[in-house]
C-alpha cells in the first residue's frame, strides 16, 4: 500500500467511524508506516487476483458489499443470506486491526481466534444492514453529503470531480464510497429503531441503583478541612503522648470558645500546614487514612472534632465544606446513573436483537 493510499484509508476510516480519530490515523502530510498484513496474509494475497475496484480498502468495520458475480475474483468464505463475505475482506479487517492495536497475536492459535472474532463482526454488520433494507430504511443523497464533505476536506479537494479523480488514483470509486457511507447510516438508523427507542430507564430503577451504590458514588466527592497537629515529644514515651493530648485539649477548649481555627493552627500546630492556617485544600474521599477521613466527614460544616489520636500524634479538625448527594450533586448523580443504566440496557437489548436476526438468517460458513 502506498503512502497516499494509506492516507486515503485513514480518511475514510475516520469518516465512517463518526469522525472520531483512532490512534492509528496518521497525520496528513507526514510520512507514516504502511500497515503490514499479518503473518501468512501477504502470501495469501500474493496468490489471489487483485481485488475488484468496487471493493475499497477500509479499516475493519462493516464488510464491503459483494460486487456482481462476474466481478468476484476473491474467495467467498461466508454467505449471509444472499450476501457474500470474501477472504480479502477478512484479511483486510485483520491487517487494520493489527495496525490500530499494534499487537501481534502471540501464536497461531491466538491469530485464529482474532480472525474468528473479526469475521463475526463482518457477519453481524451484514445482518444489520439486511434488516435495515427489510425495514425499507432510506438514506438520501443529502444525508451522505456531510460525511462525504469530511472526506473531501481531508483529501484537500472542493468538488466531486476532484474527489472522483483523487479516489480513482487509489483504485476506489466515488460511488463506492457513497454506498459505504449510506450503508453505515442505514445500520445506525435500524439500531436506533430496533434497540435505542425501545430502551427506557425508570426513576425507580435509578433510586434502587443509588441506594445500592451510594458509597461508590460518594467516593469521587470532595471536601475541604483544616487541621491542627500536636506531636508527642520524642524520647519521652507515653509521657510525651500525655503532654500532646493535654495541649490538644487546651486548644480544643479555646476553639469551643469561638477562637479562630486558622489562627490557632498558625500558633499551635506542629504540622507544615500550620503556616496556612491548617488548610488541607480540596481532598477527594479516599485520599486520607480511613479513620481520619471518617472523623472529618462526621462533622457538620464549621464544627470542630474532639482531640483524635493517630499513629502520628493528636489531631483537631474542622470541616469547611463537603460535597454530598444532595441538591445539585444529587441531580448530577442521578443523571450519571441514568446514563449507566441506559448503556447497560442498550447493550443487552442490542445483543438480544442481534441474536434474533441471526437465528432467522441463513449463514453458510466456508472457512
Amino acid at each position: 500500500m502506498t503512502r497516499s493510499r494509506a492516507v486515503l484509508v485513514a480518511v475514510l476510516g475516520l469518516t465512517l467511524a463518526g469522525c472520531s480519530v483512532p490512534s492509528w490515523v496518521p497525520l496528513l502530510g507526514k510520512a507514516t508506516a504502511v500497515p503490514k498484513l499479518p503473518p501468512g496474509a501477504a502470501q495469501i494475497q500474493a496468490q489471489k487476483a487483485e481485488p475488484p475496484k468496487s471493493a475499497p480498502v477500509l479499516p475493519g468495520g462493516a464488510a464491503v458489499r459483494a460486487p456482481a458475480s462476474e466481478e468476484i475474483l476473491d474467495r467467498v468464505i461466508t454467505v449471509v443470506n444472499n450476501d457474500a463475505i470474501t477472504l480479502f475482506q477478512l484479511d483486510e479487517a485483520e491487517a487494520y486491526h493489527l495496525y490500530e492495536t499494534k499487537q501481534e497475536p502471540k501464536d497461531p492459535a491466538a491469530r485464529l481466534a482474532l480472525r474468528e472474532q473479526l469475521l463475526q463482526r463482518l457477519i453481524d454488520n451484514r445482518l444489520q444492514l439486511q434488516q435495515a433494507e427489510r425495514d425499507k430504511i432510506i438514506v438520501d443523497d443529502a444525508e451522505i453529503a456531510e460525511p462525504l464533505g469530511e472526506i473531501m476536506k481531508k483529501l484537500g479537494v472542493t468538488t466531486e470531480a476532484q474527489t472522483e479523480e483523487a479516489l480513482k488514483a487509489q483504485g476506489v470509486t466515488l460511488d463506492g464510497v457513497k454506498r459505504r457511507i449510506k450503508d453505515q447510516l442505514m445500520v445506525q438508523r435500524v439500531v436506533r429503531r430496533k434497540v435505542t427507542l425501545r430502551v427506557t430507564v425508570t426513576e425507580q430503577e435509578i433510586d434502587r441503583y443509588l441506594g445500592e451504590n451510594r458509597d461508590k458514588l460518594e467516593t469521587g466527592l470532595s471536601f475541604e478541612a483544616r487541621h491542627i497537629l500536636f506531636l508527642p515529644e520524642p524520647g519521652r514515651g507515653e509521657d510525651g503522648w500525655t503532654v500532646a493530648r493535654r495541649r490538644a485539649q487546651e486548644v480544643y477548649a479555646l476553639l469551643l470558645g469561638e477562637a479562630d481555627f486558622a489562627e490557632m493552627a498558625r500558633k499551635y500546630s506542629d504540622d507544615g500546614s500550620g503556616k496556612d492556617g491548617g488548610a488541607l485544600g480540596s481532598l477527594k474521599r479516599g485520599e486520607l487514612a480511613p479513620e481520619i477521613e471518617a472523623a472529618i466527614l462526621r462533622l457538620q460544616r464549621g464544627e470542630v472534632s474532639a482531640p483524635f489520636r493517630s499513629e502520628v500524634g493528636y489531631h483537631l479538625f474542622t470541616l469547611e465544606s463537603k460535597e454530598s448527594l444532595l441538591g445539585e450533586g444529587l441531580v448530577q448523580a442521578r443523571n450519571q446513573i441514568r446514563e449507566i443504566l441506559f448503556r447497560e440496557k442498550h447493550q443487552a437489548r442490542f445483543r438480544e436483537w442481534l441474536a434474533e436476526i441471526k437465528q432467522r438468517a441463513m449463514i453458510d460458513r466456508r472457512l
